[in-house]
């Protein structure tokens, strides 16, 4: 797989990883199940030519970001995998993402990465990498029960709850990042939108709308900003539970996939896709729920097609 990353038109990249999660774990064994249903499929873009799987991250389960160790665990660490404790090698999950990221761009620059989560904060180092020299002209499309816009949580800068608060500054905020399916806050849309200038549509308002007309107002958005390429962040947890309840917090009212398809179609469509990520499937999570987790691994098979399409 790694000899044809050169030529691809998509790289696919798992993350598995739930310590940046909250309460509840599982997100670990979404890109593992998520690859089984798209294998499942025989006419999936997964297996089609311009899609090169380069396989899971390390992952290291105590660990999260190298930004957050210490100089001794960092050199702990680095002995422990590398052999070396001078080696300058990353070790925390998310590090070791960027660099792989980074790594896909040089190598395939034209490759559009999409990465399998893993808990939200997975999409921190891969909007990092994806923005990297053409911040000023990358708008983010986010689907989401929850805002994601602390700056901090419990003191950890990097996590489920914060990565879309430094992935809007990193793109300059100017309302380039526009929010979907938003519904469990501490905050209104009016909080958020005035103090951090993000574009927000909450479920209940999105679902009333007519979807192309929605993906068309976000579209005359992106353009009046000057968005050039987009990065999608589909958190599962945006969809309905009657869709996708496998994941940590699912929240009652979220959108109906035909909505998310249609955004993903239209929105995605009228720009260049320069990454996405599929995050939050923890099949561990279905408990007692019937059909599950069989049905939100049907639901993240949908997306995951929908955002292949984007690209190949």
């Amino acid at each position: 797989s790694l000899a044809r990353v050169a030529g691809a038109k998509v790289v696919v990249l798992g993350v598995p990883s739930d310590v940046g999660a909250g309460f509840c774990r599982g997100a670990s064994f979404g890109p593992q199940a998520i690859r089984r249903a798209l294998l499942g499929d025989p006419s999936s873009r997964y297996s089609g030519d311009g899609v090169v799987d380069v396989g899971d991250v390390r992952v290291v389960p105590q660990l999260l970001d190298d930004a957050m160790l210490s100089e001794a665990q960092l050199a702990a660490s680095r002995e422990a995998i590398y052999g070396s404790a001078d080696d300058p090698s990353p070790v925390s999950p998310l590090s070791v993402a960027a660099a792989a990221l980074r790594v896909v761009r040089r190598v395939a620059p034209q490759a559009a990465p999409l990465v399998l989560g893993g808990d939200h904060s997975v999409s921190w180092p891969a909007l990092a990498a994806v923005a990297r020299g053409r911040e000023d002209r990358l708008g983010i499309l986010h689907f989401d029960a929850h805002t994601d816009l602390l700056e901090t949580r419990l003191g950890v800068r990097y996590c489920f709850a914060t990565w879309a608060y430094h992935a809007n500054d990193v793109i300059g905020r100017g309302g380039k990042l526009v929010q979907v399916g938003v519904r469990i806050s501490a905050h209104d849309r009016a909080h958020w939108e005035s103090t951090l200038d993000v574009r927000q549509h909450w479920a209940a308002d999105a679902n009333a709308r007519e979807p192309s007309e929605l993906a068309a107002e976000i579209v005359d958005h992106l353009r009046a900003r000057g968005v050039e390429g987009l990065y999608i962040s589909n958190d599962i947890d945006g969809t309905d539970p009657r869709y996708a309840s496998a994941t940590g917090t699912p929240e009652p009212g979220g959108l109906h996939p035909d909505l998310v398809s249609t955004l993903l179609a239209e929105v995605g469509g009228a720009f260049e896709l320069w990454g996405s990520d599929l995050v939050e499937v923890a099949p561990p999570l279905a408990g007692q729920v019937q059909g599950e987790p069989l049905t939100t691994l049907r639901t993240a098979a949908r997306y995951i097609e929908d955002q292949l399409a984007l690209s190949v």
